[in-house]
């Protein structure tokens, strides 16, 4: 499973980077395979052990805060493994073979 999430602390000021490298922190350490862009972290693995590093995020985020807003998107597979890259290759895929200037 796939699980694209944004996590943040409200009432803490105007500046998120520490609590959310707090929660970047938690997801390196999980060994799951993962990637974070300037909106969302993407986490891969199995239900359980992906919604246990969103919970953990989440926590380690709302110790800059009162109140944490969490966004959170999955994309449910059973089985399926290597989707976080294997996505993007079939839409380049695709993409080459309907764009004349890719080639």
């Amino acid at each position: 499973m796939l699980v694209a999430f944004s996590v943040a602390p409200s009432g803490s000021g105007d500046s998120l980077a520490e609590a959310v490298a707090d929660a970047v922190r938690v997801v390196r350490e999980s060994g799951l395979p993962h990637r974070t862009d300037s909106m969302f972290t993407t986490v891969e693995g199995e239900w359980d052990e992906v919604m246990d590093v969103v919970r953990r995020a989440t926590e380690a985020v709302g110790r800059h805060g009162d109140r944490v807003s969490l966004v959170l998107k999955a994309d449910v597979r059973p089985g399926r493994t290597g989707e976080m890259q294997g996505k993007v290759d079939r839409l380049e895929a695709a993409l080459a073979r309907t764009d004349p200037d890719r080639g």
